[in-house]
């Protein structure tokens, strides 16, 4: 059996912690927001998965300590822009024995770093591996088929989280590109944005299909420039998770753009949405990454100038349709 402390308590996390503790390891959830924890242990319910069993074997703690003493995977379930500051605090319990699983997807916009490098970068001795695809928490939380992929640079690691998540319903394959497997995990995001906002003006499929397949051209042209295995991006963590985002009713990231071609501010959709919507927070270093690179990606620069306001939607389609012409 294999203990696995589960940083974070959203959804990812907890559909998570569920999988592992059915499979039988030792699962204990630790949440920075303390009210999360104690609303866990006292209703045995997640308010956004309702309807979900939680196993009574599942510990929640408000001690992060506990959670993590004698564990052998630290699984970080935290949204992107809050991947540093919990690192911190794990660092002050971890030991080389353990291994780091991430599910975040997101770049830090001042270093331009994946979550694993950002997790490496404040503890230097971690294994780290990058769990990532198209996996929406609302349908493995039931046990619904999915697929998704562990990246490592080390092989036998990545077997490793293989064995310890792989499920009848949750078949994990391995992979040792990291950096194109949470760059494309990252980037998708803001293509999802796009895709929304398209929706959000009233176009209907025609656009959709556009945008993901013109979309993926661009993900493709910068995350080979960035030294990513090109296979990398037709795969699971790339197409896959770029066709999920883009078009599942759970996908903030599509719900936040949709609001935006309606004609909410980016703060406004934000609130509406309620949760996270990491494409905005991967737009900055989206733009930093394609100035650094010097590679073309139109969609992303448009929806970069809507979220802030620079540009209207209907304008910015105008924009994009009306580029020079070339060959596919």
């Amino acid at each position: 059996m294999t203990k696995v402390a589960v940083i974070g308590a959203g959804t990812w996390g907890i559909a998570l912690a569920r999988l592992l503790s059915l499979k039988g390891h030792s699962v204990f959830v630790w949440s920075a927001i303390e009210s999360e924890i104690d609303n866990l242990n006292r209703t045995r319910v997640h308010h956004m998965l309702s309807e979900m069993d939680i196993p009574d074997e599942m510990v929640f703690t408000k001690d992060l300590g506990k959670a993590m003493e004698n564990c052998d995977v630290v699984l970080m379930a935290v949204p992107s822009v809050f991947v540093r500051n919990t690192s911190e605090k794990v660092k002050e319990y971890f030991n080389a024995n353990m291994i780091v699983v991430d599910v975040a997807k997101g770049m830090e916009a001042d270093t331009l770093f994946t979550m694993s490098e950002i997790i490496n970068d404040v503890i230097p001795e971690a294994r780290v591996v990058a769990l990532t695809g198209p996996t929406h928490a609302e349908e493995v939380a039931f046990d619904q088929p999915t697929t998704i992929v562990a990246a490592s640079k080390d092989e036998a690691t990545a077997q490793f989280v293989q064995e310890v998540f792989m499920t009848e319903n949750f078949r994990v394959y391995t992979n040792c590109d990291i950096k194109g497997v949470e760059f494309a995990g990252a980037i998708k995001n803001v293509m999802a944005l796009g895709v929304g906002i398209s929706r959000g003006l009233g176009y209907g499929d025609n656009t959709t299909a556009a945008l993901i397949t013109r979309g993926l051209a661009e993900i493709v042209r910068l995350g080979t420039a960035m030294g990513c295995a090109k296979e990398s991006f037709y795969g699971l963590a790339g197409v896959g998770d770029l066709i999920v985002t883009c078009t599942s009713v759970h996908s903030r990231n599509f719900k936040a753009g949709k609001l935006l071609g309606m004609g909410y501010s980016a703060e406004e959709a934000k609130t509406e949405v309620g949760m996270v919507v990491e494409g905005m927070n991967m737009l900055p270093a989206a733009m930093t990454l394609v100035k650094k690179y010097g590679v073309e990606m139109p969609i992303v620069e448009v929806v970069n100038s809507i979220v802030n306001g620079e540009t209207a939607p209907d304008k910015a389609v105008a924009k994009l349709m009306g580029r020079e012409k070339k060959g596919e």
